[in-house]
Order: C-alpha cells, then structure tokens, then sequence
C-alpha cells in the first residue's frame, strides 16, 4: 500500500495540534519502501563508546540519560552532525534498579513528576521525544503514565516510544490517548552481545518492516553492536530497506492514521498506586 513521503509531512505530523483525515487525503502520495528507526539508548555515561556510536552512518537516533557526564556534549555533537536526539528517561523496574537522577517513581506526586521531566529536559539539549529507560514496573501503571503524557502533551513538540520492558505497558496506550506522537520499539538489538546474535536480530528488524512497512530498532553502544550496526548499515540498499529517525516512522503512522486527533483524553484523577503483583519479565524479541 502506498505511504505518504516522510520528510514532507514530519514538521507537520509531530506538531500539537495533529492533521484532519482531509487534510491528509489533500497530501501527495507517493511509493515508498519498507522503513526502519533505530535508537541507540544509555548514551552519555562513556564518552568512547558514546564517540564510536556517534560515528554510525545515516539517520540514526540517539537516547541520552540525563544528568550523565558527556550527555550534553555528545547530544550537542549528535544535533551538529544531523542526528537526531532523544531522552532515555529512567522509569521505575519491577527488580527495583537504582533509578538515577531524573527517574520517576511510581511513588512520587504528580508535581514531582513535572519536576523531573524538567530537569530531565533541561540537562539533555535539542531533545525531539522520549523513551523509557527499564520502566517495566512504571509503564504498566495507567495514573503514571497519564501524567506523564499530559506533561508531553502540554509541552507540544516532543514523541513518545514506548521501549516495551513489559507485556503489559499501557505507556503507548496512554500517549494515543493524549494525542502525543507514539511508536513502539519492535526489536531490542543486543541483548546478548554477540555479533553473530545481534546480526540476526536487525535481519529480524527488517523481515518486519518489509511485512509491517515500518519497524523500531534498540540498540546499546556496546562495541560488538556498533561493528554489527556499521556493517550491516552499509548493505541496508540491498535489502530495499530505507534508514529514518524515529520521528519519521511517527510520522508516517500519524499519516496512516489521521483519526487519532479525534481520540478523547484519558481519564482524568488517576493515582498510580503500588503494585499489587509481581513481576513481569522485560519483554524481548
């Protein structure tokens, strides 16, 4: 099926205030091929790894942790040289891993929320969205998740991709709800850092896209996934596969589905409470 042309429509799709089904129909269409993001996630602790991961070719996307040493230089030097840049936002996990500065915590107020998705912001520059570092506890709480994306929403120029550490995230859910431009991560790359294991994984990543039309990539600056990357990055033309940031694939999706400006938001007054069960196993694939 055809798909509208990403670049063209991108500014337009992640604005506030989303596109009407006419608009959208008065849009030229035109063919394009499968399409794949990919996210390098925990950047900004190691300013190596960070380097070599910042040298991968084309339009790759890059997920930094606040409040770490080298964020700020490195997403600078992502923003100069074209990428594109995300924060990875520490999220509460079910094991209970020390969040870090700037996390959220199923047991903070709403304020305390705000509070930290600010600084969060402020410590990380030419942030274009979020995504979820661990979060497989927080994720799966709809009052957590409903504040968080009223604040997004609110803020008017940021997406949201839920990283998936839980078979029952409501994170993607929610950011629909408040009309916030949403994907999903459909590959984690590594997590065995072996070439050969991550190899078979990004083929993975594009057999879905060529069935999906478009398809999310997470990666980590380990050294085996950054050779891996770059070498597979180089045959990507042969597989008739296209490289985009992660706003295009929303982009795209928005495109697809111009009735999501329609949605009600979520209910309002949800408290995130404690869970009550334990424990669901991060979600790989």
């Amino acid at each position: 099926m055809n798909r509208i042309a990403l670049r063209a429509l991108a500014p337009l799709l992640l604005s506030g205030w989303g596109v009407t089904a006419e608009e959208s129909a008065q849009v030229q269409v035109t063919p394009t091929p499968p399409v794949i993001a990919i996210i390098i996630d925990d950047m900004g602790h190691q300013l190596q790894a960070g380097n070599e991961a910042l040298e991968l070719p084309g339009a790759i996307t890059y997920a930094f942790l606040p409040y770490t040493p080298h964020a700020r230089e490195m997403a600078e030097q992502a923003h100069a040289t074209g990428k594109e840049v995300m924060l990875h936002l520490p999220m509460d996990a079910h094991g209970g891993q020390k969040l870090g500065p700037g996390g959220l915590s199923l047991h903070m107020t709403q304020r305390q929320f705000q509070n930290a998705l600010a600084g969060s912001l402020a410590s990380v520059p030419h942030v274009a969205g979020i995504n979820n570092h661990m979060g497989s506890l927080l994720t799966r709480h709809p009052g957590a998740m409903d504040w968080l994306m009223q604040d997004i929403r609110q803020r008017g120029n940021l997406f949201f991709v839920d990283s998936r550490t839980s078979s029952l995230t409501v994170a993607e859910k929610l950011a629909r709800e408040h009309q916030v431009p949403t994907a999903s991560r459909d590959i984690f790359l590594d997590n065995v850092r072996d070439p050969a294991y991550i190899r078979e994984q990004f083929r993975q990543l594009i057999r879905q896209a060529k069935s999906r039309g478009k398809a999310v990539g997470i990666g980590h600056p380990y050294p085996e996934t950054i050779a891996t990357l770059a070498e597979e990055l180089e045959q990507l033309e042969t597989h008739g596969v296209k490289l985009v940031f992660t706003s295009e694939i929303i982009a795209t999706e928005r495109a697809a589905l111009p009735w999501q400006a329609a949605l009600p938001p979520a209910p309002k007054g949800l408290t995130p409470q404690p869970s009550s069960s334990c424990c669901e196993a991060p979600v790989a694939q």
